[in-house]
Parts: structure tokens; sequence; C-alpha cells
């Protein structure tokens, strides 16, 4: 059974191993104590909104959502920024249960809606696309990265 939370310095000896196992996924080296220091940096600061999943009682998965504008609507936006479930809780339910608790946190706060980025290979966009999501198929995204002095 799928249970989630939302986390707060509580819950960051569950949640802390969860985010460094999702940088290590995306080639960053496992670095426990900054992963520590920035979750509870975004806490103090109510930077973002993380939920935390449990299944059958284990730390399992999480989603971290951070607050946005559209200028165009003058509405708030989560954009979900991450969103992680443990390899072998995969294939529970356990992704599809933290998407559709950001979309009711969503809801309840009367945002507009949630914005997410994800690789072109990534196979959860099916369950991006059954879950009502839209691909964005009339823009390019584009970033611009600062360089390290030396």
């Amino acid at each position: 059974m799928t249970t989630i939370v939302q986390a707060g310095p509580d819950n960051l000896d569950h949640l802390v191993p969860l985010f460094d196992g999702y940088r290590v996924f995306y080639q960053q080296k496992s670095d426990v104590a900054s992963a520590m220091d920035f979750l509870l940096e975004r806490m103090r600061k109510n930077e973002s909104h993380i939920l935390l999943a449990y299944y059958d009682g284990q730390p399992a998965g999480f989603t971290q959502l951070y607050t946005t504008f559209s200028s165009v609507t003058l509405q708030p936006v989560y954009i979900l920024n991450d969103l992680y479930v443990v390899p072998e809780y995969r294939q529970n339910g356990i992704g599809e249960a933290l998407l559709e608790n950001a979309k009711e946190l969503c809801r309840a706060k009367g945002y507009k809606g949630l914005a997410l980025e994800t690789a072109i290979d990534n196979p959860a966009q099916g369950l991006y696309e059954r879950l009502g999501w839209k691909k964005d198929t009339h823009c390019f995204h584009y970033f611009w990265t600062l360089e390290p002095s030396n």
C-alpha cells in the first residue's frame, strides 16, 4: 500500500537517501551531506513542496515541486522538478500516486497547472500522458549555463 506525506525536517532521514539516489541516477556523485543541506535549505526557506511516498511503510519515492509564475495568465504554476521511485519499488503505482497527489495539491492551491521536463527516452512519458499531461509541441526549451571561471 502506498502512502504519500508532505515531507518536512522530520522526514529527512527517509528523504535524503532517496534524493541522493535520484542524483546518482542522473550521473552525479553521491553526496549525502550536501543532499541533506540542500533539502533542509529548501524546507527552511519554504522554496519547495516535497511529497514523500511510502510503500508498505518503507520510503519508496518522492517528488519535489517549485513555484513559478505565468505572467501571461497571472497565475502561479508548479514545476515538477524531481520525481524518483526506488528501482525495486517501480511498477507498484508509486509514481502515479505521487503525480496524482501533486495534481491535487495544485488544485487545492488554485495554481494554473504543473510543468515538467523529461528526457526524450524516459519511459515515464507514457504514464504522464495516461494521467492527462500534454506534450509541448509548439515551442523549444533553451537553457544557458554559467561556465566556471578559470
